[in-house]
C-alpha cells in the first residue's frame, strides 16, 4: 500500500493545525485548560505566547498548520519508502 503523499500532508497539517488552534481557544475561554501542552507548543513555534489573545491563537494555529503539513509529508514519504524496501508477500 502507498500513502497519498499530497493527502496525507494536507491532513496531518489540517489535524495538527485544528488541535493547537481548539486548545488555544479553549485555554482563552478557561484559562489554565491546556496550559502545558501550549507551552510546549510556546518552546517550538517563535512569537507564540499561550493566553495572551487572539492574535496568538492566530500565529499557534498558523505554526501549527505548517509543522504538521511539513511531518505528514515526511512521514508519508518515509512510509512509502520503507513499504518499497520491505515489501509484503501477501498480495
Amino acid at each position: 500500500m502507498k500513502l497519498n503523499i499530497t493527502a496525507f500532508t494536507l491532513t496531518a497539517g489540517l489535524f495538527w493545525g485544528a488541535a493547537v488552534f481548539i486548545v488555544s481557544l479553549a485555554n482563552l475561554a478557561a484559562p489554565g485548560y491546556g496550559r502545558d501542552f501550549l507551552d510546549l507548543a510556546a518552546s517550538v513555534y517563535p512569537g507564540y505566547q499561550p493566553g495572551t489573545g487572539a492574535g496568538s491563537v492566530i500565529v499557534a494555529t498558523l505554526y501549527a498548520l505548517v509543522d504538521g503539513a511539513i511531518a505528514g509529508a515526511v512521514f508519508a514519504w518515509l512510509y512509502n519508502l520503507l513499504a518499497r524496501a520491505f515489501p509484503t508477500s501477501a498480495q
